[in-house]
């Protein structure tokens, strides 16, 4: 039984805005976007956060990131920032590992 949002959304249990999947990975439109575009990449294996991987996921990371470009090439975005929230005091509010692809809009640094 899914226990998160996402999980929920991998098994299609509730709807999302799916706009990329594969064996390994589904993307969607953030339902709260902080962007003028806001996707989530999420692995369909469950890991709560980036700092719970081990080697074993090593392939599943790259894919991640291989997927952001398939997604950012497709829909012909050229400046993006990629995010990776871990844990709680990080903004992490889903806890099930998710990149946040955001784009449109002028980021300045440092983030937060």
């Amino acid at each position: 039984m899914a226990d998160n949002i996402f999980l929920k959304i991998i098994n299609k249990e509730i709807p999302a805005e799916i706009i990329y999947e594969d064996d390994i990975t589904i993307a969607f439109n953030d339902i709260s976007p902080k962007a003028p575009t806001h996707i989530l990449v999420v692995p369909k294996k469950e890991i709560k956060k980036l700092s719970e991987t081990s080697k074993q996921d090593q392939e599943i990371l790259g894919h991640l990131l291989l997927v952001v470009k398939k997604i950012t090439d497709k829909y012909q975005i050229k400046d993006f920032r990629v995010i990776v929230n871990n844990g709680a005091g990080a903004g992490q509010t889903v806890f099930h590992l998710h990149l946040h692809i955001l784009a449109g809009r002028d980021f300045g640094w440092p983030p937060g």
